[in-house]
């Protein structure tokens, strides 16, 4: 998960047809396809050594600290400045998406793979709508219903039969990434409402900041600053921060405020399918995580269901731009 905060900011359309997307978009599209794709890989690499909250949180408090010196000369300085306000609409919205969000990401990614801990995250949409009608009473159109009745459907799946394939999987790993999942919805709903900087960047690094900070007292509470050992944190768990910081938080990340102002939302939302496949892939190919016909036939179901819902009221009304970004990256 999750870059990892919701954004605003105006589209400008490119055309209609792979042949109005330029070369530029389709490079754009490709990075954040791959790298959130990739960032399940590194956090279970990250996690494996690393306590997942205080590992969680020194990401997002160095990357939303770089990125907050920034980005907050840039822009609209005079109406825009983050106030108490602000702040406190970040701290709701980062502790529902990056300690909810992304903290039950790294918890679970302990205890089950990562390409399960991304097919259940993919459910994000899923949720927004449900969380949408009855906590917000957003309208919703006939094809969000099919789309959240199929995904349901593949979590049945998922989980139904968990024994398939000579594996099971730990339950208590499936429900927290799934309540992670939760809290990236209502998280993503309370975004657009809350009074966050309007300066996309500022409004990110505040929530990164926000969110970091709860993510340390979380690690403070649950004890592990006593579980570090600095000799026994593996040079690939090293690797898979730096990762996350440097380019899940911001090449992508920039990557995917560029494509919202220069590509159709109906693209841009194509990552919301792409990355659970990319992550499943990875799990296998790098990290050895088994597929079986479970997971490959609940993924599918999954991704179609993502892909009716993202689609369902068309290229100019589209929920990529105010969706967040993948908790592990996303």
């Amino acid at each position: 998960m999750i870059g990892a905060m919701a954004i605003r900011t105006e589209t400008r359309p490119e055309g209609r047809g792979f042949a109005g997307v330029s070369a530029r978009v389709w490079v754009a599209l490709g990075l954040v396809y791959v790298i959130w794709g990739s960032t399940y890989l590194a956090i279970r690499e990250a996690v494996r050594t690393m306590p997942p909250f205080l590992s969680a949180a020194v990401r997002f408090l160095v990357a939303g600290s770089v990125l907050y010196a920034w980005a907050i000369r840039r822009g609209d300085r005079e109406t825009d400045r983050p106030g108490l306000q602000q702040w406190k609409a970040a701290t709701i919205a980062g502790g529902l998406l990056l300690l909810g969000g992304n903290g039950a990401v790294v918890w679970a990614e302990r205890h089950i793979p990562s390409g399960i801990t991304a097919l259940a995250i993919a459910t994000v949409p899923l949720w927004m709508v449900v969380i949408g009608r009855v906590g917000f009473r957003d309208r919703i159109t006939l094809r969000e219903v099919v789309g959240v009745l199929v995904g349901f459907a593949g979590l049945v799946v998922l989980v139904g039969f968990r024994g398939a394939g000579g594996r099971t999987l730990d339950l208590a790993g499936v429900g927290v990434a799934l309540a992670g999942a939760v809290c990236w919805a209502t998280g993503s709903l309370y975004s657009r409402r809350a009074a966050l900087p309007k300066r996309p960047l500022v409004s990110t690094a505040l929530q990164m900041l926000a969110g970091g900070v709860l993510l340390l007292i979380t690690a403070a509470a649950t004890g592990q600053f006593g579980q570090v050992r600095l000799s026994h944190i593996s040079a690939a768990s090293w690797a898979g921060l730096a990762y996350l910081i440097v380019i899940g938080s911001w090449v992508a990340f920039n990557a995917y405020v560029w494509l919202l102002q220069n590509a159709r939302i109906s693209l841009v939302g194509t990552y919301a399918y792409v990355n659970p496949a990319v992550a499943v892939f990875l799990g296998w190919a790098i990290l050895g995580e088994r597929i079986t016909w479970v997971t490959l036939v609940a993924g599918a179901i999954i991704v179609v269901a993502v892909a009716l819902i993202v689609s369902a009221r068309g290229p100019g009304a589209g929920a990529a731009a105010q969706e967040p970004v993948p908790a592990e990256d996303r």
